[in-house]
């Protein structure tokens, strides 16, 4: 069957095609992204539906009152946290994209999931395409999930990943990583968009047609994304992220994307031998010992998902020696601080434009709601004076330009969470003052100067 081929140009960031270079891809504006690639254009019988043994035209469309499906279509991963983060576990049939940094544990996690349901009675097929059958054995050891359900194959080829999964018809497919797979009509190599493209589409029509739950490892980009186009994430079910420090214990699974369950979740699990251990009180992890009144340092709850967390935030204001002071964020929006810094100058009196401010959320964690605004606030200040915050103390509140403090969402929650660690008092936006826990003083403030009196001002 005579193939007619053609060149043409490939973006490598967001898949744009072209077919002329340019130096910058006018789509996502990334300089020399633009990669050569073969244009290979497939006959109909070389149709993807018809080489799987589907006849074209043979699906006819069913009524939505008609279609049946059970209510029981999750399984669990036995892990209480990855089960969270999934929406109460993994849905049979859904595409799931798992990415993450070199060496952060995404394999690790990936096969005590498969031995989890290996264990109950599921049958697991795992893909390598970047370790051989003896080294996923030895971490299998280490991390003792080895079990008879689980059929690892060491392959790269799409079209005899096919083959196995029809003759073996796993409940899970494991795909360890998308970025080493390759179409064998595709010219371009494998990790390119389009080998990239094609193979996910090819898993996602496997996972639909045939019910098949299954997990694709992903490799990031510097910028801390999903290697390969951007349609990728839009693909899948399905988007888990896993980030930490690879030099510490802890490391935090988050859901940025789920069609069966809640998006921003977040799993904390801690490294050891055994390979990740779920932990059961996260917010402990992120506060450190708080027996005494710390200088620069405020509690603040943030929801992540349906559950509040504790974390502590910290601030060091010092003298600048330079013209423009410096304004360093770690696990916070650096515009967010810069804002809140400002109403601080404007609306309470600070004079800050001659300071360095370094804000840091301890344990690694990114708060990205205005719930945390009061906290940060507060933390600059007591830096600032040079007075420490009581132990006990919980801040809760977003901070506007006007330097009022507004309210946030599902603030009982948020509270009976700290009540649950032992926090005494919560410094809270007045607009919440109907709420009434016991065993918890409440003090309901306005304005950032009420905010600052209530938490440093020794009004406490």
């Amino acid at each position: 069957m005579h193939v007619k081929v053609k060149t043409k140009y490939v973006c490598q960031a967001c898949g744009f095609e072209s077919m002329k270079w340019y130096g910058k891809c006018p789509e996502c504006q990334q300089w020399n992204s633009l990669v050569e690639e073969i244009d290979t254009i497939k006959s109909k019988h070389k149709d993807s539906r018809h080489a799987l043994g589907v006849d074209r035209g043979s699906k006819k469309p069913t009524a939505i009152i008609d279609i049946k499906y059970s209510h029981e279509q999750r399984m669990t991963t036995k892990i209480k946290e990855f089960d969270r983060v999934l929406g109460g576990g993994i849905v049979l049939g859904s595409l799931i994209l798992l990415g993450g940094d070199p060496g952060i544990g995404k394999s690790t996690i990936i096969l005590q999931t498969a031995f989890h349901l290996a264990s109950s009675g599921k049958r697991v097929m795992y893909v390598s395409g970047e370790e051989s059958l003896s080294q996923i054995k030895m971490r299998g050891e280490r991390l003792n999930a080895l079990h008879e359900n689980i059929l690892v194959l060491a392959e790269t080829n799409m079209d005899e990943i096919a083959v196995q999964v029809f003759q073996h018809n796993p409940d899970l497919l494991i795909i360890d990583s998308i970025q080493t797979m390759y179409m064998p009509e595709i010219s371009s190599a494998p990790g390119s968009v389009s080998q990239v493209r094609e193979a996910t589409a090819k898993l996602m029509f496997i996972a639909k047609e045939h019910q098949i739950a299954t997990f694709i490892v992903g490799h990031v980009t510097k910028q801390g994304s999903i290697a390969g186009p951007k349609v990728l994430e839009h693909m899948v079910d399905t988007v888990l992220y896993i980030e930490g420090d690879k030099n510490h214990f802890f490391r935090l699974i988050r859901t940025v994307k789920n069609r069966f369950g809640s998006t921003n979740e977040l799993g904390v699990f801690e490294m050891d031998e055994q390979g990740l251990r779920e932990v059961d009180n996260p917010s402990e992890i992120f506060l450190s010992d708080r027996n005494r009144d710390t200088v620069g340092a405020a509690i603040v709850a943030s929801m992540e998902g349906s559950r509040p967390f504790l974390i502590e935030i910290q601030a060091l204001i010092s003298p600048t020696s330079y013209a423009s002071p410096r304004r360093t964020a770690t696990g916070v929006d650096n515009n967010r601080v810069a804002l809140i810094m400002a109403v601080l100058e404007k609306k309470a009196g600070f004079v800050l434009q001659n300071q360095d401010a370094f804000v840091n959320a301890v344990g690694g964690v990114r708060l990205d709601e205005p719930a945390v605004d009061l906290g940060i606030a507060i933390a600059i200040a007591s830096s600032f004076r040079n007075v420490g915050v009581a132990h006990d103390l919980v801040a809760i509140g977003e901070i506007g330009l006007t330097g009022e403090i507004r309210s946030v969402t599902k603030m009982e929650a948020r509270i009976t969470e700290a009540k649950k660690l032992g926090f005494k008092k919560m410094v809270i936006p007045y607009t919440s003052r109907e709420l009434n826990i016991e065993g918890v003083k409440l003090i309901y403030v306005k304005t950032i100067s009420e905010a600052l009196e209530a938490s440093i001002g020794g009004r406490i």
